[in-house]
């Protein structure tokens, strides 16, 4: 049986079998304009499992990993971010996966 992840634009998308790890950090004004919140959504909608953070210097991280399809679709998405937020910056840094996370959350 495939699995299968749900895209933000409702296309439903085969899994691809291949796990991935990324860490993202996103500068510019992204806090205090529910850029966690966005990325939490889109993380669900990719089944994409672990954590988003503020950053005490302004910017937002956020590690990610599941199937490698999915999580390349989640960072397409949280390079937009939502449209409150203005991205300035973006560093993209892809990890060996280790499957560390049961789900994704937002940490305080």
């Amino acid at each position: 049986m495939t699995d299968y992840y749900s895209a933000p634009n409702g296309d439903s998308k085969p899994m691809s079998g291949e796990n991935k790890a990324v860490r993202i950090v996103v500068s510019g004004l992204v806090q205090g304009v529910g850029f966690r919140w966005y990325v939490k959504r889109v993380a669900d909608d990719y089944r994409v499992k672990g954590f988003v953070r503020n950053m005490d210097d302004g910017s937002v991280e956020t590690l990610a990993e599941g199937d490698s399809s999915a999580v390349h679709g989640f960072v397409d998405e949280v390079k937009v971010g939502p449209s409150s937020a203005h991205i300035t910056g973006i560093n993209i840094e892809w990890l060996e996966y280790a499957g560390d996370y049961k789900g994704f959350n937002i940490q305080l």
